[in-house]
C-alpha cells in the first residue's frame, strides 16, 4: 500500500443553502438559476463541496451539464406550484412559520420512504420496540445505519434516501452504536450480509468507522460486509490524501485478514467521476487491501439517460478494477417525475450499452426496480399474438421463495415504475399478490399510495 500524501492535502469543506451567493458569484451563476437552488433547497437537501465544484462540473455546460444537474436543485423538481409558493413565503423573512409549514407539506407529498421501509423493513426487539437504525427486507442481508454516518461528502439530487439528511428525526434510520446491532445478528443466524450505508458510512472518521466494523468481525454467521458509499465520485480524498486516508486503508485490510468479504458498492453514476486522477488513485488503494469494489447507479433523466454514457461508464469501472454490478430504476420518491425514465425506454438504453460490453463487463444487471416485494428485473421486451409485454423476474425478494421466478407485465410507453405496470393473464397467483397485492390483472393500489 502506497504511503498516502498528507501533507499539504486539501481539507475537506462543505457548501450549502448558506454558500449560494458564494458560489454563484465563483462561478458565475445566472440569478435565475441561483434563486431557482434556494428555493428547491428549502425542501430538498443541497449540499455539495470543493472537489465537486472544482473538478466534475463543467461550468461552460450549466445548467444542463449532467454533474450539475446531480448535485444542484433545479427548476421541474418541484411543482410549478410548490415553488411559487416556497418563493412567495421566503420573500417575508419575519414570519418563518408558514414557511415551515409548506415544506413540510411538500415533503409529505414527495413519498419519503418508499417501498415500505418504515412500514416494513423496520426490525423489533423481543418485547416488539423497534431497533433504531435497522432496516431488514431480504432474508440473508441487514442494512445498518450508524447514526454518525448519515450525511454525504455531496448530495445526489435523485437520492432515494433524501429524507435522511432534512432533519426530520421522523423521517432518519440511525443506530447510535452497534449495540441493537449486534443482538439482532445474535438472534438471526441467518444473516450473513451487513450492508452499512446511510448517508455514507465514509464521512465518519476512521476511529469512529472502525467502533462500528471491529465488532462485526466476531459475528461468525456474519460472513459479508458491505459499505455502500459515493465517496470515491464525491470526495476521493477520503482514500488517498486525508489525514486517516491510510488508517482507513488498514481497517479495511483488517477486516479482509479476519476472514470476511468486504464489498465496497461504490455509486457513480457519469463516467466524469471516473475520469479524474483521485478518484482512480482511490480504486487503487481500496482494491490493495483485499476489498471488492462494485458498482451501481439508478438510470436518471438529465444525467445519464444514454446508452453512450453507460458503455463508457462500464468500461470505465472494468478498467479500474471494478465489478459493474446493477443499473437501477429510478425510484417512486423525491422529485420522481423530473428524472424518471419510462421502462420501455430504460430497456432500450440498458441494452444498447450492454451490447457494446466485453465479456468481463457483463457482470451487470438491469433495468432493476428495488420495489416493495424486492428486486425486479426488466429482462427484455416480448412480443406475442396477445401483445407486447414486459418479461420481469424477481432476483431477490422478501419472499425468498419467488426469487428468480419469470413472469411478465403489460407492455406500456409511459409506465416508469412497478406499480404503473399491469399483471400479464395467466400471471401466477401467488407473483401477482406478491408483486402488486393483486391475485388478478386489474386495478392495484400503487406502491406510494399503500398505507
Amino acid at each position: 500500500m502506497t504511503p498516502a500524501g498528507a501533507v499539504g492535502a486539501e481539507r475537506f469543506r462543505a457548501y450549502g443553502p448558506r454558500h449560494i451567493d458564494e458560489i454563484a458569484a465563483r462561478y458565475g451563476l445566472s440569478d435565475e438559476v441561483r434563486e431557482t437552488v434556494r428555493r428547491v433547497s428549502l425542501v430538498l437537501p443541497f449540499r455539495v463541496n470543493a472537489y465537486v465544484l472544482s473538478e466534475l462540473i463543467d461550468w461552460q455546460r450549466v445548467p444542463e451539464d449532467p454533474m450539475f444537474q446531480l448535485t444542484f436543485p433545479q427548476r421541474g423538481m418541484l411543482t410549478a406550484a410548490d415553488e411559487e409558493q416556497l418563493a412567495k413565503l421566503s420573500a417575508d423573512p419575519a414570519d418563518r412559520l408558514p414557511l415551515r409549514d409548506a415544506v413540510k407539506d411538500i415533503r409529505a407529498r414527495l413519498n419519503p420512504h418508499p417501498s415500505g421501509q418504515q412500514r416494513l423493513n423496520v426490525p423489533r426487539d423481543p418485547a416488539g420496540a423497534a431497533i433504531p437504525g435497522l432496516q431488514h427486507k431480504y432474508r440473508e442481508t441487514v442494512l445498518y445505519f450508524p447514526g454518525q454516518g448519515q450525511t454525504c461528502h455531496a448530495y445526489c439530487t435523485y437520492c432515494f434516501r433524501w429524507a435522511q439528511f432534512v432533519g426530520d428525526a421522523d423521517l432518519r434510520f440511525a443506530a447510535p452504536d452497534p449495540t441493537g446491532l449486534l443482538g439482532y445478528l445474535d438472534a438471526h443466524p441467518e444473516v450473513s450480509d451487513v450492508l452499512v450505508t446511510g448517508g455514507d458510512p465514509m464521512v465518519m472518521s476512521t476511529e469512529r468507522l472502525r467502533g462500528h466494523l471491529e465488532p462485526l468481525l466476531k459475528v461468525p454467521t456474519v460472513d459479508t460486509i458491505r459499505i455502500g458509499t459515493k465517496s470515491v465520485a464525491y470526495w476521493p480524498q477520503r482514500f488517498v490524501t486525508d489525514q486517516d486516508a491510510d488508517d482507513v486503508l488498514r481497517l479495511f485490510e483488517r477486516v479482509v485478514a479476519a476472514g470476511k468479504q468486504l464489498a465496497v458498492m461504490g455509486h457513480f453514476s457519469h463516467p466524469r467521476e471516473l475520469e479524474t486522477g483521485p478518484a482512480r488513485r482511490a480504486l487503487a488503494r481500496i482494491r490493495s487491501t483485499g476489498a471488492v469494489v462494485y458498482c451501481q447507479a439508478p438510470l436518471i433523466a438529465h444525467v445519464n439517460d444514454d446508452a453512450a454514457a453507460w458503455s463508457t461508464l462500464w468500461r470505465a469501472e472494468l478498467a479500474a478494477g471494478a465489478v459493474p454490478y446493477y443499473l437501477f430504476v429510478e425510484r417512486d420518491t423525491g422529485p420522481h417525475d423530473y428524472f424518471k425514465v419510462p421502462l420501455a425506454r430504460a430497456v432500450d438504453i440498458f441494452g444498447a450499452a450492454y451490447r457494446t460490453l466485453p465479456g468481463l463487463a457483463r457482470t451487470v444487471r438491469g433495468p432493476v426496480m428495488s420495489a416493495t416485494p424486492g428486486k425486479v428485473v426488466v429482462d427484455g421486451v416480448e412480443e406475442t399474438g396477445e401483445g407486447s409485454f414486459f418479461r420481469l423476474r424477481m432476483l431477490q425478494a422478501r419472499d425468498p421463495s419467488l426469487v428468480g421466478r419469470p413472469f411478465r407485465a403489460r407492455w406500456s410507453p409511459d409506465a416508469a415504475w412497478l406499480d404503473e405496470l399491469e399483471p400479464a393473464p395467466g400471471t401466477p397467483r401467488d407473483l401477482a399478490a406478491a408483486v402488486w397485492g393483486t391475485a388478478a390483472p386489474g386495478p392495484h393500489t400503487p406502491e406510494r399510495n399503500r398505507t
